[in-house]
């Protein structure tokens, strides 16, 4: 499965399943076939999304300091900052044109 986030004021974004589900965790939304992220809930999601990716930083050099400790740092060698990149813009461009982002519609 894979997500298409859709904006009437950007281009699609496009991620497999679990990077989907973790934007959407992120953001305080339910993993689900379908749902909406309202112009008035981007700047929350656009904060949560930001502190996530220091959180996430921080953990990665923590581990990169201390390599005798174990340091759990979700996900895989791609960095958080990267892979919400495309999604943090399709949201500022969103709220910028007053348009909704959903997916699965």
């Amino acid at each position: 499965m894979i997500y298409k986030f859709k904006s009437q004021a950007t281009g699609d974004v496009i991620m497999l399943k679990a990077n989907g589900e973790q934007m959407l965790a992120i953001v305080g939304k339910e993993p689900s076939a379908q749902g909406i992220i309202t112009v008035e809930q981007v700047p929350a999601a656009i904060a949560a999304l930001e502190a996530a990716i220091v959180v996430h930083e921080a953990a990665v050099a923590e581990r990169a300091q201390h390599p005798e400790k174990t340091v759990e740092v979700e996900g895989d060698s791609v960095m958080l900052r990267q892979r919400a990149a495309p999604f943090i813009e399709m949201l500022r461009c969103s709220a910028q044109a007053g348009k909704d982002v959903v997916w699965g519609v």
